[in-house]
């Protein structure tokens, strides 16, 4: 018999997030069945995401969705051997009973075989999971940015943007990012990013933008919405590309930001805008992780890791994350 702890969402969001929307259970889980595996969390990782989409993908009783990583204890499925390691959607749970695929797609993927033994699996979750892939398929796949091209992204230090800056400058692009604080711009420009500003200090983010890349942007990696959104927009080129892979400043506002209509600067710069989700290329994964790995392994990527200890310390990870807290992927070690 095999038990296994729940974050259970007791309650949906209401503006900002607190730990009283979140109930710890405790379960029994059921005997395998054939094509069934039994994993165990090592890792779970909390992102903004889980709060934009809450609604939209889960009931009020549910287990808080979300990505772990995890080991295999037991299996019936020959294609996850016990032992193994996987990415698993699982939620916020201590150990699952799942089959490999599910109604939506894929709930297990394993790691890549080619793993480095000194590279932290926990970086599957982060800089060499969803979030880098989002910011390797959002330059790749949607801005299809050249190498002596201007990038700039907001939300410039957190997990998918510091992606962004060091996969442009791998790419030959000068890349200009904004963060929410000194100590992030100062990261920024470890990570080798040409301009960063903090967007909280600055007179003007127009006049912040301008200043930091004066010819314009031939391509902007949106994370953020609000007021940085429409600044960005005067400040493209000519045909510029815009990847919409977030909205963080509006996701628990309980009335809707206002700001000026853009459509003037989109049809008269004829820019080109895209929202996407990473898993619009999830058959892409292994050859881009393997492609990632190796530049981490060539010192071309910097990571860092906001680590919370405790399966019952998620709320309050998640609760932080969304606040900006700490620099570099929240993750939760059980």
């Amino acid at each position: 018999m095999v038990k296994a702890k729940t974050w259970i969402l007791k309650k949906h969001f209401e503006g900002f997030p607190k730990e009283s929307n979140f109930e710890l259970r405790e379960e029994v889980l059921p005997e395998l069945q054939d094509e069934d595996v039994l994993v165990e969390a090592i890792y779970l990782s909390v992102d903004p995401y889980m709060r934009f989409l809450s609604k939209m993908w889960q009931k009020e009783g549910d287990v808080q969705f979300g990505t772990q990583l995890a080991k295999v204890l037991k299996s019936k499925d020959p294609a996850f051997p016990e032992g193994c390691y996987v990415v698993a959607d699982c939620g916020w749970r201590t150990h699952t009973v799942t089959k490999a695929n599910g109604p939506a797609g894929p709930i297990l993927t394993r790691m890549v075989s080619e793993w480095p033994s000194d590279i932290p699996m926990s970086l599957a979750l982060g800089s060499l999971g969803m979030p880098g892939l989002t910011a390797l398929y959002g330059l790749e796949e949607v801005c299809k940015i050249q190498p002596g091209e201007t990038v700039v992204v907001s939300a410039a230090a957190g997990a998918v943007g510091a992606m962004v800056g060091q996969i442009c400058k791998i790419k030959g692009c000068k890349v200009v990012g904004s963060a929410g604080g000194d100590d992030k711009v100062a990261y920024l420009k470890e990570l080798g990013f040409d301009q960063a500003f903090n967007y909280k200090t600055v007179s003007s983010l127009e006049e912040a933008l301008k200043k930091a890349s004066p010819e314009g942007y031939d391509c902007y990696f949106e994370n953020v919405g609000g007021p940085f959104f429409t600044a960005a927009l005067k400040n493209m080129k000519p045909g510029g590309r815009i990847a919409v892979c977030g909205a963080i400043s509006t996701y628990n506002d309980t009335e809707p930001q206002m700001c000026p209509y853009p459509h003037h600067e989109i049809i008269t710069r004829q820019l080109k805008i895209e929202g996407f989700m990473v898993r619009s290329w999830r058959h892409k994964d292994e050859e881009s992780v393997k492609r990632m790995l190796k530049w981490k392994k060539e010192g071309k990527l910097k990571t860092k890791e906001v680590v919370t200890v405790g399966f019952e310390n998620m709320p309050t990870a998640f609760i932080k994350m969304l606040k900006g807290d700490g620099l570099g992927k929240a993750i939760v070690k059980v």
